[in-house]
């Protein structure tokens, strides 16, 4: 049986390249290389792709967060002719690939984009298509579709930066109105960048101007307290099934933020499975498939929860969770029984069964339309 070449996209041009890199890495050294034939792509901030020699390093190997350099490796443009997809490089070089696994975190890699490309080239690809990636990428969008699937939701608004740049005192009344503590997020970006938590007025206008350094609009929702911050990956197409719960308890840090979960190594404990009644467990775990179904997700997502006492409100839904060694969506599924190499394999014949299915869908769509 031939290998299956598959190639892994990571980078790209959203701020959260470093992060996507190092993902990239854990997910590299797990493929079987038995099975399997790496073709590592590196994509430059500035949007160019790159057939790479290997892996990225990881800051313990180099000293520093990895960036894909744009004079490194052969750049290279995706080609397909009929049932053949090809990564063309510049200097005439072919590397055929089957699947492609984007490692990519943030626009231009989580939010549809590069999932439409694949589309429109007709590659496998693993992961939520462009609907899924373009509603798991909003966290105001994926609120209202939370919301009308009856899954509970902290009191929140959204604010675009014309609005705050007109009206500072209208937004920030309708925003205390929610009542402090509020956390400030980039509504289209992850990884926790751009996220500050506001105790009062004055800090609130300047978590707003912190969110839209990165994004033109902003959710700003009040925080739960006391809170327990917990997580449920899911993985599959039609019927999904979710992981056990696990808790994150940031050490050192107010919450879990960009520099608990990157920048220090003790900065979070991971706690799976998290302690709790085995109903709230269950809730969890059913809210989760929920989630994953309400923003049209396939292949895999981590689903995002608070917890105080006995109530329930689901976050954020993230459809290209962290895939570093120490991140909680391979965590989860080792903990329930499915090691990391077993979970990248299920993850490309997920790929594989999808593209598949809405291959024949589309075969079908031509044969009417003739």
């Amino acid at each position: 049986m031939s290998r299956r070449r598959v190639a892994v996209l990571f980078g790209g041009r959203s701020a959260e390249h470093e992060i996507s890199c190092i993902s990239a890495r854990s997910v590299i050294d797990a493929l079987d290389p038995e099975h399997v034939e790496v073709v590592p792509i590196g994509i430059s901030k500035d949007g160019r792709w790159h057939l790479l020699p290997g892996p990225p390093a990881l800051p313990a190997e180099s000293g520093r967060m990895p960036e894909i350099d744009p004079a490194e490796g052969t750049a290279v443009e995706l080609a397909t002719e009929g049932a053949s997809r090809e990564l063309v490089g510049a200097d005439g070089s072919r590397a055929p690939i089957d699947v492609v696994f984007p490692v990519l975190h943030g626009p231009m890699g989580e939010d549809g984009a590069v999932q439409g490309l694949l589309e429109l080239a007709g590659v496998p690809y693993v992961g939520a298509g462009v609907l899924g990636s373009a509603v798991g990428m909003d966290k105001a969008v994926q609120k209202v579709l939370f919301e009308a699937a009856g899954l509970p939701v902290a009191p929140w608004i959204v604010v675009r930066e014309p609005e705050w740049d007109e009206d500072p005192e209208g937004v920030s009344a309708r925003a205390e109105a929610l009542g402090f503590p509020l956390f400030v997020k980039p509504a289209t970006l992850g990884s926790s960048v751009g996220i500050s938590k506001a105790h009062d007025h004055v800090e609130l206008g300047r978590a707003l101007a912190e969110a839209f350094r990165y994004a033109r609009k902003s959710v700003v929702e009040r925080g739960v307290h006391p809170v327990r911050e917990l997580e449920c990956a899911v993985l599959g197409n039609d019927d999904p099934v979710a992981s056990v719960v696990g808790e994150i308890v940031p050490e050192g840090h107010e919450f879990y933020d960009y520099a608990a979960k990157y920048l220090d190594t003790e900065g979070a404990r991971l706690v799976i499975p998290a302690d709790l009644p085995s109903g709230l467990s269950d809730r969890i775990q059913r809210a989760a498939v929920t989630a994953f179904h309400a923003v049209e997700c396939w292949g895999m997502a981590r689903v995002d929860f608070f917890v105080s006492g006995d109530e329930l409100w689901i976050n954020e839904i993230n459809t290209i969770p962290g895939f570093t060694s120490i991140s909680m969506y391979p965590k989860l599924w080792q903990a329930s029984g499915l090691p990391y190499p077993e979970l990248i394999d299920r993850l490309l014949d997920l790929s594989v069964e999808r593209h598949d299915l809405e291959r024949g869908k589309s075969a079908v769509a031509r044969e009417l339309d003739a």
